[in-house]
């Protein structure tokens, strides 16, 4: 995957390319968490906007990398750098929008629920197919997004909901059509960057203070889980399931 930034009249945006999902590597997701620390020190950045190219917004982990390494190592580092990059987008005190312009699954939903403000395509699906996978993760992150009944049955079922859905709820903030995702992404970020900076930085750190959702500790309950299925081979039968293709992701 190609993670690359780009910075213009004070509006930042990161985007991420591995054809033809978006599956994302451990190497990449420490690469979005470096991104986003250097951008909190950058005095000009007034928003950020995190998007993707090609046919989804993000596909979660790669786990045909993942089922390529023998022993726990992958599992553990892909964790870990899973809960920085979370950590680093969700505390940045710039507003990140995350333009969503196909599926977003499992690590893609966690990406999503840590930034501040959504604009998703029509034909955006949000879904985490992490019990299929023998797994859990960013539960903690779709509870942002969905009542608390539908997240039962979106992480039970792993079925997703559509960013029209989502938009009817007031979860997706701006629903556009494919080809003018970015642009109304701009449209947001360039709002938000013309109001007093050091105040919208304050807004974002109070914001988070006052957050009813503790991600950070919730998703680290969740990975506990995660290692307990992986100890068990609960995790490696579903992966290595994934990778003969006897099982596909509905996406």
């Amino acid at each position: 995957m190609a993670v690359t930034l780009n910075i213009e009249d004070g509006i930042a945006v990161v985007t991420m390319s591995n054809p033809p999902v978006n599956a994302i590597s451990v190497a990449d997701t420490w690469t979005l968490r470096d991104i986003f620390v250097s951008l909190s020190s950058k005095d000009d950045v007034r928003a950020v906007i995190l998007t993707a190219e090609g046919r989804g917004f993000n596909a979660g982990i790669d786990i045909k990398e993942m089922q390529s390494v023998e022993n726990f190592d992958f599992l553990i580092g892909s964790g870990n750098a899973c809960f920085a990059a979370f950590a680093a987008i969700y505390r940045t005190p710039i507003p990140v929008i995350a333009a969503v312009n196909g599926f977003a699954m499992g690590l893609g939903v966690g990406l999503v629920g840590s930034c501040d403000i959504i604009v998703a395509s029509t034909k955006a699906r949000f879904a985490l197919p992490e019990v299929d996978n023998g797994a859990l993760g960013c539960a903690s992150h779709l509870a942002k997004l969905v009542p608390p009944m539908m997240l039962r049955q979106m992480v039970l079922t792993c079925e997703p909901v559509s960013a029209a859905q989502l938009h009817e709820w007031g979860t997706v903030y701006k629903l556009t059509e494919p080809e003018a995702l970015l642009e109304t992404a701009m449209d947001v970020a360039r709002t938000i960057s013309q109001k007093p900076a050091q105040v919208v930085r304050s807004a974002k750190i109070a914001l988070n203070e006052i957050d009813l959702y503790d991600l950070e500790r919730h998703y680290r309950l969740e990975q506990g889980h995660t290692y307990e299925l992986n100890l068990r081979g609960d995790g490696s039968k579903a992966r290595e399931a994934f990778v003969r293709g006897e099982r596909t992701i509905t996406r």
